[in-house]
């Protein structure tokens, strides 16, 4: 398992570009140290699509990078007309699961499934979708994802997020711990890219 994964905390912070093509995020450690980036990758055809279509409906493909730039994991979405589905894949292209969105009328909330579909984590939103619990099969937390206040110009002027990743020291599976690092950028793309 890549050093990127071990760590407890991650702090992921959307770049922000007066005039962006993709979605690219910085992601630092506990200590503010960069420990690497997340970075979209879209086609032309792609970004010809997004001139008709909301954001929100398209597909996408976000690359997990640590420090050296090298692809540590990798999350893929397709075309989605309503409930997002999001597949995880390791550095070497197999999959390690997927999060599946779920229907509820206030609070968003997925189901974090393994590669043979059974359940490693349910992650429940408030109301807001700013702040999330990770609970594991069982219903204990393991983890939140909390956006943070960005100041006020950041906020008012850019969609630029910030979110803080806590995942629980006691989540030792290496699978279980890239999918919940992995789903902080996906959900900021599911739920406020649209």
């Amino acid at each position: 398992m890549d050093s990127f994964f071990a760590n407890n905390t991650l702090v992921i912070d959307e770049e922000i570009a007066a005039f962006k093509l993709s979605n690219a995020y910085k992601v630092y450690d506990a200590t503010g140290q960069e420990i690497g980036a997340i970075q979209e990758h879209k086609s032309f055809l792609h970004i010809l699509l997004g001139l008709f279509l909301s954001d929100g409906m398209l597909p996408f493909e976000l690359n997990i990078l640590n420090a050296d730039g090298r692809r540590i994991a990798q999350l893929k979405r397709g075309l989605t007309l309503f409930m997002s589905s999001v597949h995880i894949y390791d550095e070497n292209g197999h999959s390690i699961g997927s999060f599946k969105q779920k229907f509820t009328l206030m609070k968003p909330k997925f189901t974090l499934v393994n590669n043979l579909g059974q359940v490693m984590a349910t992650i429940k939103g408030d109301w807001k979708a700013w702040n999330f619990t990770i609970l594991d099969a069982n219903e204990q937390p393991i983890g939140t994802i909390d956006k943070k206040w960005n100041g006020l110009g950041k906020e008012l002027f850019t969609t630029a997020d910030k979110y803080i990743v806590n995942i629980a020291p006691s989540v030792t599976d290496e699978n279980q711990r890239i999918a919940i690092a992995s789903v902080a950028s996906a959900l900021d793309m599911v739920l406020k890219e649209g």
